[in-house]
């Protein structure tokens, strides 16, 4: 059996941040807060020192969506943002939030209830259906953002680090804006992954780990010009037999 010097993986494909030198003149990533998107579904809070008046303003959470059992998903208990950016308020009616930060949204919201409603309001906003899916050479998951915040090695690192035969210099992420999809690769091996735009995740978002061609020709697959030489021989030798 001959086995090929490139089965083995090297330093350089498996190591991250390989150039952490250049660390301390780096600038640290952008911060990152999360936009509210048609399709989210928000959890929205208004509570008061008296409860009774700030009930109008609350979700019913007890009413569920079908099926028995206490543990319903949160993200089918909230406002639904719908395809022209609104969500539809108990008192206040439709609201626009598209685009906006919770903590824009929140602050909008105390303000309102403030001036008409409750003076003591205090608004809580949540983005309870912020997911990435990661797939590839991982452990491949969707992956439930609780702080509406993550980065690609955070999510790679929730979903079981990448495989030997992942490459960490081709991190491919796709995400849809607005009606246009768009996509980045990200390398791993190196420090300026914190200075890619696509370094912190949105929702939805997708990361693939392609894999390397050590794994893609052990799966069957034809990488080599040896393989193609291969089959073309035989197939000649074939027709040569059967046209005597």
């Amino acid at each position: 059996m001959i086995f090929s010097i490139s089965s083995c993986s090297t330093k350089k494909e498996i190591v991250y941040f390989q150039d952490f030198e250049r660390l301390p003149n780096m600038a640290a990533p952008e911060d990152f807060v999360a936009k509210i998107e048609i399709n989210d579904v928000l959890r929205v809070d208004v509570s008061s020192m008296d409860q009774e008046l700030s009930a109008p303003f609350q979700l019913n959470l007890n009413q569920s969506s079908g099926g028995g059992g206490g543990n319903q998903n949160s993200s089918m208990t909230g406002y639904l943002v719908n395809s022209e950016g609104y969500i539809n308020f108990p008192v206040l009616g439709e609201i626009y939030v598209e685009g906006k930060s919770r903590e824009e949204l929140e602050e909008e919201l105390t303000t309102v209830l403030r001036e008409k409603y409750l003076k003591d309001a205090v608004v809580r906003v949540r983005i309870v259906n912020f997911k990435v899916t990661v797939m590839g050479e991982t452990g491949s998951s969707v992956i439930d953002v609780m702080d509406e915040r993550i980065s690609v090695p955070q999510a790679i690192a929730m979903s079981g680090d990448i495989t030997y035969d992942g490459k960490r210099n081709n991190i491919l992420v796709i995400r849809q804006v607005d009606d246009e999809m768009k996509y980045e690769t990200l390398d791993l091996t190196s420090v300026d992954i914190f200075q890619n735009p696509f370094y912190w995740l949105k929702q939805n978002d997708i990361v693939y780990v392609e894999p390397t061609y050590r794994k893609v020709k052990s799966a069957g697959f034809i990488t080599s010009w040896q393989g193609l030489v291969s089959i073309v021989t035989t197939a000649f030798s074939l027709l040569v037999l059967f046209s005597r």
